[in-house]
């Protein structure tokens, strides 16, 4: 029995290895044979006198799934936090990541914007091919989510299987371990620009379109094509989802301030972006909420960006994007709006 290994190409007739019986994470042999059972985890965690870490050990490293089992725990993750007695991506720091990272950074803005779903905790729902081998990785873009799945990156909150076959799920990333090794991995893709990146934040937080604008175009200029380099370049295929993606990454570093929330209804239409603030308690963060709007330039229709910009804010006020911000309590002079206006790699901020 061979255990964590990936396929790398489907055995044949011609292979020095063959007729091997393939069991998945969705098969129900051996399900409870990959890890710490949560009664195994909490009865160890009694013994350690560490009773009162229950809660945050599973949010941490519970969440993988073998068949109809739940609540599995990796193994590495429990032993080293029972070791070290602090919490961290122990697992996610066993190895590099670095075929998931190559597939994200090149993959499409459909790629990139359903990671940043994931990232906020939304689920993704997909067909998977639990055989899938290397060679289809650059064929089938959703392939991705296939090797996520069985890597333990994503685990499955349901499941149908109808009767043409093409099995779907509903998938979620699979604990907070996991969570914070993307998070990491996202603040790598900045690392060049990071300066400027964090300047920017900064002066989104102080309503400094001035300095907004400049910080944007210099991280633009710097990372459009670093993120752009796959065979099918998002950014002329879907320009408008691409700079969506490129902007919610830009924001993940505030998700301690605000729910990031993207793509939702909202008065008579979808906004692209908006961010409310967290509460504590009862009580709000004393923060400004904002309603982000994207527009890719329209030669025949837009003299400038100016012009693009206008639109966008026009669109925020016309479809009342507010609404969703208003019906929770804040008041209109406490939200700001900002239209996001893109040409290439240049950017405009209104």
């Amino acid at each position: 029995m061979m255990t964590g290994v990936t396929r790398i190409s489907k055995e044949s007739m011609f292979s020095g290895l063959n007729n091997l019986r393939v069991i998945t994470t969705t098969s129900n042999q051996y399900e409870t044979s990959f890890g710490f059972t949560e009664d195994d985890v909490f009865e160890t965690l009694d013994l350690f006198g560490m009773k009162e870490k229950k809660d945050k050990v599973k949010q941490w490293y519970d969440g993988f799934t073998f068949g109809k089992y739940t609540d599995i725990y990796n193994p590495w993750s429990i032993l080293s936090l029972l070791r070290e007695r602090q919490f961290d991506t122990y697992w996610a720091n066993t190895s590099s990541n670095l075929l998931i990272d190559k597939l994200l950074q090149q993959g499409n803005s459909e790629i990139k914007e359903t990671m940043e779903h994931l990232l906020l905790g939304e689920l993704l729902v997909t067909q998977i091919d639990e055989q899938i081998v290397f060679d289809q990785l650059d064929d089938d873009e959703s392939a991705i989510w296939s090797l996520m799945l069985a890597s333990g990156y994503l685990k499955i909150i349901h499941s149908e299987f109808p009767a043409d076959g093409n099995f779907r799920y509903e998938l979620a990333l699979t604990n907070q371990e996991v969570l914070l090794m993307f998070q990491k991995m996202i603040r790598r893709w900045f690392k060049n620009p990071e300066a400027k990146y964090k300047d920017f934040i900064k002066a989104f937080l102080k309503n400094d379109k001035k300095a907004m604008n400049h910080y944007m175009n210099q991280v633009a200029m710097q990372t459009f094509s670093y993120f752009d380099t796959g065979n099918k370049p998002s950014g002329e295929l879907e320009p408008e989802r691409f700079y969506h993606g490129f902007v919610l990454g830009l924001m993940v570093e505030l998700n301690d301030r605000y729910h990031i929330i993207s793509n939702r209804e909202s008065g008579f239409g979808r906004y692209d972006v908006m961010l409310e603030p967290i509460e504590l308690g009862n009580h709000s963060i004393p923060a400004t909420a904002y309603v982000l709007e994207f527009k890719v330039y329209d030669a025949e229709e837009e003299h400038g960006l100016q012009d693009t910009v206008r639109a966008a804010l026009r669109q925020i006020e016309e479809k009342r994007y507010d609404a969703a911000l208003i019906a929770k309590g804040i008041s209109k002079d406490q939200i700001k709006h900002y239209g996001f206006a893109f040409r290439g790699k240049k950017v405009l901020i209104g």
